[in-house]
């Protein structure tokens, strides 16, 4: 952030990106309530954000750790394929430090990206556009946002599709909470803290490690287990949402 590296030149970039994501997100804190207030026509922000409402406290537990459960899923798949495969190989050494780091990490990304994703940007699509054309074009500008578009054609395509499969289920799961934030908060944050254990200490995987496995840099969401793990997932979401709709 220009502004940190002007006013304290000597700190280590990396702080000083750290520094300026913490301004950057407290600013978003104190100026989206507003924004919402008045452009949404609501007395009650955070709620329309999926943050707080009428669920209680237990259910947003819930919907937090039905969350982080899916993420452990889905990266228990991906390491158990690794393993017995033999393009991984288990360490078992995650110390303290990066424990705290990957939990951080992935309650952080996962809430200020879910709160902007799923909160903020769907809320203002679904405004414009209606919410049947919201849901998918909001997954479409999450991938955007998140691929690398120097990694050759099927490479960026794989992570593409796996980002846009995420942010579906991410939205389907706020569906499944009844627009509560806290299970996509789960498995966002799951999913990233998650993986950042796995390649901290906890496997080691090797170079030969098929590219539909791990994904294009070691992202698996563009891998093809990745990317069917997904679909099975957005399979059983929309399996739920169909019952919970019966009468």
């Amino acid at each position: 952030m220009q502004p940190v590296a002007q006013l304290l030149p000597a700190l280590p970039t990396v702080t000083r990106d750290l520094m300026g994501t913490g301004v950057s997100f407290a600013l978003l804190l104190l100026v989206l309530p507003s924004w919402v207030r008045i452009r949404w026509g609501t007395r009650h922000p955070w709620r329309e954000l999926g943050l707080s409402g009428s669920r209680k406290g237990p259910q947003r537990s819930r919907a937090l750790l039905h969350g982080l459960g899916l993420a452990a899923a889905l990266l228990l798949l991906i390491s158990l394929i690794s393993l017995g495969g033999h393009w991984g190989y288990w360490l078992g050494d995650l110390t303290l430090p990066e424990l705290i780091n990957a939990v951080l990490l992935g309650f952080g990304v996962g809430f200020v990206e879910e709160l902007l994703f799923r909160g903020w940007l769907w809320g203002e699509l679904t405004l414009l556009i209606g919410p049947r054309r919201a849901m998918p074009i909001q997954a479409l500008i999450f991938s955007l946002a998140h691929t690398r578009f120097n990694l050759g054609f099927w490479p960026m395509l794989g992570l593409l599709l796996g980002l846009f499969l995420m942010g579906m289920a991410l939205a389907m799961s706020r569906r499944l909470h009844q627009g509560s934030l806290w299970g996509c908060i789960g498995l966002h944050g799951g999913l990233v803290g998650g993986w950042f254990a796995l390649q901290a200490g906890l496997i080691q995987w090797s170079p030969q490690s098929p590219l539909w496995l791990t994904g294009p840099e070691a992202n698996p969401l563009g891998g093809l287990v990745g990317i069917l793990a997904m679909m099975v997932v957005l399979a059983f979401q929309l399996t739920a949402l169909a019952k919970a709709a019966r009468p």
